[in-house]
């Protein structure tokens, strides 16, 4: 019986860990659709990109057209390893993709006696002697933009909610050996110092560690400047405080935005 309940406790920590350490993604087949009318994402949560392990399901999935419009996807269809995305594109410009927001379970570890925990009923008090070492509910939103013809600057307008990249460069105009231009805010304001990973694309011969980290300046601002041609995602994590009412007194806020540096 003990053993049973030790070996139950590890697996539930472990499963706890790995639901965090996932990466949520959004990842059109294709950047530019100068030629077709139509494009398809795939949007999922994944240690190697692009290689879906759980589908991005419980949110709901919008696109921002180039006239500025908000607008749901065609077609959403939820497959077991990920989600399907499927639009028309019907205007020439830049078209916003995002998953929506989307919040998950909540995570509540401690420490006693040296070991690390987690609880399995985060409502639960940890044990007398414990010492909390996070609470939060997790919140993920992932993004891409796609380009019909000529890129447009319209959909690059930012929320003003949560967090987010805000371009000061075209995500849909970067080539190897030139720079994205970005700011990372929240809720608006600029974010100094914060982590944002860079991770290059391989399918299953990548892995779960970024190739770059990058640090956004006092004004919240970075850049990355590709070195190969390829897809790469970049992701942000930044914890807040979670409105009244919620389960965790944090949210851990997670976003990623998926682009494409051609020669």
């Amino acid at each position: 019986m003990r053993l049973k309940k030790l070996l139950t406790g590890v697996m539930l920590l472990t499963v706890c860990a790995t639901s965090y350490a996932h990466t949520p993604y959004l990842a059109p087949y294709s950047f530019d659709e100068s030629s077709q009318d139509n494009v398809t994402l795939d949007a999922a949560f994944a240690e190697k990109f692009f290689v879906p392990e759980l589908a991005f399901n419980n949110s709901i999935f919008t696109v921002i057209t180039p006239n500025g419009e908000t607008i749901n996807p065609d077609n959403v269809v939820k497959l077991h390893l990920r989600m399907v995305v499927e639009h028309q594109l019907k205007e020439e410009g830049t078209y916003r993709f995002s998953t929506g927001k989307r919040l998950g379970r909540v995570f509540k570890m401690y420490e006693i006696n040296g070991e690390r925990k987690s609880l399995e009923n985060p409502m639960d008090a940890i044990p007398e002697g414990g010492k909390l070492l996070a609470f939060f509910q997790s919140l993920t939103l992932a993004e891409s933009y796609v380009t019909k013809g000529a890129p447009s600057e319209t959909a690059l307008k930012p929320y003003g909610q949560g967090l987010e990249f805000v371009a000061k460069s075209h995500p849909n105009e970067l080539f190897v050996g030139e720079r994205l231009s970005m700011v990372s805010v929240f809720n608006g304001k600029p974010l100094a110092n914060l982590t944002v990973d860079v991770f290059q694309a391989n399918d299953q011969f990548s892995n779960d560690k970024p190739s770059i980290s990058l640090k956004s300046n006092d004004k919240g601002e970075f850049s990355f400047m590709p070195q190969k041609q390829g897809v790469y995602l970049l992701r942000a994590r930044y914890k807040s405080d979670a409105p009244k009412g919620s389960p965790a007194p944090q949210i851990s806020n997670t976003y990623t935005l998926v682009v494409e540096a051609t020669e």
